[in-house]
């Protein structure tokens, strides 16, 4: 049974968490533990979640979407991964959502009816193109270039830790218009695209990363040589990009806030459950305060991370409400909108506590299970090896507690 308690949560939030467990009930732990274990992606899963139009959450309506917040989304992602299908699973669409935010606010009407529908049926899959291997989270430095050539822009250089790259048809790209040495600010010159990524076409190289967790989902070096995309692929003002993507950044921090919400709370249910199943002296080892006392630790601590998560979600989606006239959301005047760096706090504080809250949970559970903890069988050793994830990616943590010192608790910059 799901320990999550949810008291504050919205009607449409929870019409959303039973939905999808109600898909993720016809996809058992041996399910994602054989896809864990031979490296297969989820194409069946990703399939059952499209059909029931999932994976438009928070697209627009009139292109097949849900038209709903992130807020609903990363309940989604959540559910996902709560549900037993741990991070690989939520990741299977996470950048389908996140990545295809800068493109629904950015791009021009006719690219929309051209670029979504298809990501949100499933027919197509997206992947996100901007971490490089010499800049690392320094993306104001990514030096892929993109060179206008007439009616097109040949792509060169490389991007690093792709996922989903070997199934996706589509990238959202992130790469530099102007050299950085005749900008005037660092953070112009960089323009964001909607490319086709044919792997089949002359300049596009993928080499596959081998990696500890989560290796349902493949994660990928990218290399760009002369590779050619339609002018049409821009979107919004070419230069302006890093500004544009901002909007996915963010949204990703409390995506990624939620499936770690969910694997904390999935180690937290297996650890709880076994702690009254096993019977060591004569009784339950959950009657023991060394193991009842940690568990409730760890309860209370995903517990205040889940209010932060969810605290983000409505500053994402009040900001978005109130700079759009489109989507469901209650519209706001822009003097009740949170500022960028109020957003961007919240955001990146979600990221942090959740990630850290779901890593002690997933630990705590192979501690409770001892021996067993160990073994494939029982599945925690899998969360474990996942929890990981959101405590590097997209950010890592001491970025978020520069960005902290910086931003809110005006500090010099440290970096």
């Amino acid at each position: 049974m799901p320990i999550l308690d949810t008291t504050n949560f919205t009607e449409s939030q929870l019409t959303v968490r039973e939905a999808v467990f109600k898909i993720c009930s016809k996809f058992p732990d041996e399910y994602w533990a054989e896809r864990d274990e031979t490296g297969t992606y989820p194409h069946d899963f990703h399939a059952a979640l499209a059909r029931d139009g999932w994976i438009g959450i928070a697209l627009p309506p009139e292109l097949g979407g849900a038209g709903l917040g992130i807020s609903e989304a990363t309940m989604m992602l959540q559910a996902i991964s709560e549900s037993g299908a741990g991070m690989a699973g939520a990741q299977s669409v996470h950048a389908n959502i996140y990545a295809t935010q800068p493109v629904s606010k950015f791009a021009t009407e006719e690219q929309k009816s051209k670029m979504l529908p298809k990501l949100i049926t499933g027919e197509w899959r997206a992947c996100f193109g901007v971490t490089e291997p010499n800049s690392g989270l320094d993306t104001l430095k990514l030096t892929t270039k993109a060179v206008r050539q007439s009616d097109h822009y040949a792509i060169s250089g490389q991007k690093i830790w792709i996922s989903s790259a070997q199934v996706a048809d589509k990238m959202v790209l992130l790469a530099r218009t102007t050299p950085l040495s005749e900008v005037k600010k660092p953070s112009e010159g960089l323009s964001l695209f909607f490319i086709p990524f044919d792997k089949s076409a002359p300049g596009l190289t993928l080499r596959k990363i081998k990696k500890m967790g989560g290796k349902a989902i493949d994660a990928n070096e990218v290399f760009f040589d002369s590779y050619l995309i339609p002018a049409d692929s821009l979107i919004g003002t070419e230069g302006q990009g890093f500004k544009i993507v901002l909007h996915g950044m963010n949204a990703e921090r409390c995506l990624l806030a939620g499936e770690a919400l969910g694997l904390g709370y999935l180690a937290l249910s297996r650890a709880t459950k076994y702690a009254q199943e096993r019977v060591v002296f004569g009784r339950a080892i959950g009657q023991n305060q060394a193991i009842q006392h940690a568990l409730a630790t760890v309860y209370m601590n995903l517990e205040a991370a889940k209010l932060s998560t969810y605290h983000a979600t409505k500053l994402y989606d009040l900001t978005s409400s109130s700079s759009s006239s489109s989507g469901t959301g209650t519209s706001s005047s822009s003097s009740e909108a949170p500022s960028h760096i109020s957003i961007g706090a919240a955001c990146n504080s979600a990221k942090y506590l959740a990630a850290e809250a779901a890593y002690a949970a997933c630990e705590r559970a192979i501690l409770v299970h001892g021996g067993m903890g160990y073994a494939q069988d029982f599945h925690v050793e899998r969360y474990l090896r996942e929890s990981w994830v959101p405590r590097i990616a997209p950010v890592s943590r001491e970025m978020i507690l520069n960005f902290i010192g910086e931003r809110v608790l005006k500090l010099p910059k440290s970096y």
